[in-house]
């Protein structure tokens, strides 16, 4: 059974048992759906926080290799082309970074 399928299938089955019982019995069925509510959100709460912990962990990779490839690029870019070879390769390392910052994330 699916995680996310649990909390609608328990409301349905709420609902219905609501029904039967009458309005003598709102302030428990809002009580029990709370509850629901509250188990389901901390039942993703580890999952959400594991990948954002894998999102930092790729941007800081992404960061640090572009610092560390931009020493010598730079350096073999401005001694063989000068100043137009630099700013092809730090343009080229900004729309690689951007990219990175601006792609669509996975939830």
């Amino acid at each position: 059974m699916n995680t996310s399928e649990l909390p609608r299938d328990d409301i349905t089955a709420s609902l219905a048992a609501r029904r039967e019982l009458g309005p003598d019995y709102d302030a428990a069925f809002v009580d029990a759906v709370a509850e629901r509510l509250q188990q389901a959100a901390a039942t993703r709460r580890p999952i959400i926080a594991e990948q954002e912990k894998g999102e930092r962990a790729l941007a800081v990779t992404v960061v640090c290799v572009s610092l560390g490839v931009s020493i010598p690029v730079s350096a073999i870019a401005a001694v063989q082309a000068g100043l137009a070879g630099l700013l092809v390769v730090w343009m080229g390392l900004v729309a690689i970074n951007v990219a990175f910052a601006l792609r669509p994330r996975r939830r």
